[in-house]
């Protein structure tokens, strides 16, 4: 698909002419409330706050406010479904649920009422094939991508050859904990590894048999796919039984500051893969802290920033607002709706250039969207957290998963799905 992102001078002054009241709505699909409240209040703050800013700096997208509004889904499927449908027809122009199971259920629904989801490196990893999921995008990377980046790391670490190690995964026992399963399966077959699942039951607070199983069969590396509390017990417990902390790496989900905090030094060495930076070393920290933080319009507190989720959320707004910004390109007005929301998205691009002039220069990994790819690259890096310095470090550049494996099984899973749906593939 080719589609020009240039602006005509007439485009260019139809949007400068745009009514003052027009606005850019965006849900938000929070959950501030249950068990997992400690990893969504800093990803909705950093999604909230990046769009705060584009309206108080920049007036909001090419002149044209966004209009924030949250709904609280604890987490929960049945209330994630809710939030959408009681949001839809407000003029939504895109929905990121931070959910695997709420995303799995919106999937036919999106589809339906032409409305793009974005679900950045997590729910269901076959939409990154654009023939089938025409509505649905999970760029920079999904899944299969971390399981293949953790795998990759492993490699590296042992020069190339992991046959014969013991690798235990750590998973909770949800969809989404299930995802990176058959991956590592196959990636198993290739590799030579031996493959332990451990699942951990909701919400994660009793993992003694688990790690008890850990210590008996001694694995030479211990992944985890966890969230939520899940992550602080099992560091714990993997400190208990002093297995060795830069052996054990989680996946982008299990590596926050209040994933590590409570074990203190304990949880020295620990790692986990990632498809964006850290830190606030980047000038857009600056200017969320004068137009939003200093100005008292942030969403929280203000003391999330430039900690790993918020950044998340904050990535999260900044792809949804250049998306915005392309989809106002092609169609030549700033007040989108959210069928030329998914035409922006689909034609997207994030060059360094784009990311230097935001203000997040080599903040993830640079990418095009396309009509059949809307997964983008795949690329992985690796983080590590100190303990007494309390900070994660990128230790390893964004570098390419197993396109092999997991292109077979993106096209096995959407075209069961295809079949299952009545789907004709597109983009041909």
């Amino acid at each position: 698909m080719k589609t020009t992102t240039l602006i005509t001078a007439a485009a260019a002054a139809f949007m400068a002419a745009a009514p003052a009241m027009a606005e850019l709505f965006v849900p938000s699909l929070t959950y501030r409330s249950g068990p997992y409240a400690a990893n969504g209040i800093p990803t909705a703050d950093g999604y909230a706050d990046y769009f705060t800013l584009l309206n108080e700096r920049d007036g909001g997208i090419s002149g044209v406010k966004v209009n924030l509004e949250e709904c609280e889904t604890g987490y929960n499927t049945e209330k994630g479904v809710e939030c959408y449908e009681s949001t839809k027809g407000q003029g939504a122009l895109i929905y990121q649920p931070l959910s695997t199971g709420i995303t799995y259920q919106l999937i036919p629904k999106v589809t339906a009422d032409n409305i793009p989801l974005h679900t950045m490196g997590y729910g269901r990893t076959s939409a990154a094939n654009g023939e089938v999921f025409s509505h649905v995008f999970n760029y920079p990377a999904n899944y299969w991508n971390g399981a293949s980046g953790v795998v990759n790391y492993l490699l590296e670490s042992n020069g190339g050859d992991i046959s014969g190690k013991k690798i235990a995964l750590v998973y909770h026992n949800s969809a989404y904990g299930k995802e990176p399963i058959r991956t590592l399966e196959e990636l198993s077959k290739k590799h030579g590894f031996e493959l332990i699942a451990l699942p951990v039951d909701h919400p994660g607070q009793e993992q003694k048999s688990q790690w008890l199983q850990i210590r008996r069969e001694r694995p030479d590396n211990v992944v985890m796919w966890g969230w939520g509390v899940m992550n602080q017990v099992a560091i714990q417990e993997a400190a208990n039984i002093r297995f060795p902390m830069e052996n054990f790496i989680g996946v982008w989900w299990s590596g926050a500051e209040h994933d590590v905090m409570p074990a203190g030094d304990k949880a020295d060495g620990y790692k986990a893969v990632t498809f964006h930076n850290v830190g606030r070393d980047f000038p857009v920290f600056d200017d969320i802290q004068k137009y939003v933080v200093d100005a008292g319009k942030a969403a929280g507190a203000g003391d999330q920033v430039g900690n790993v989720l918020y950044n998340r959320g904050m990535y999260a707004a900044m792809l949804a607002a250049e998306a915005a910004k392309t989809a106002q390109d092609i169609h030549g007005t700033g007040d989108i709706d959210a069928a030329m929301m998914r035409d922006g998205m689909e034609a997207l691009v994030i060059d360094e250039a784009k990311m230097a002039a935001l203000g997040m220069p080599n903040f993830g990994p640079t990418f095009n969207v396309s009509c059949d790819n809307h997964g983008g690259p795949g690329l992985v890096g690796v983080t590590q957290w100190d303990a007494e310095s309390k900070t994660w470090s990128l230790i390893s550049d964004f570098k390419p998963s197993d396109t092999e494996v997991i292109g077979k099984l993106i096209e096995e899973d959407s075209a069961a799905y295809a079949a299952e749906n009545n789907i004709e593939p597109r983009c041909k």
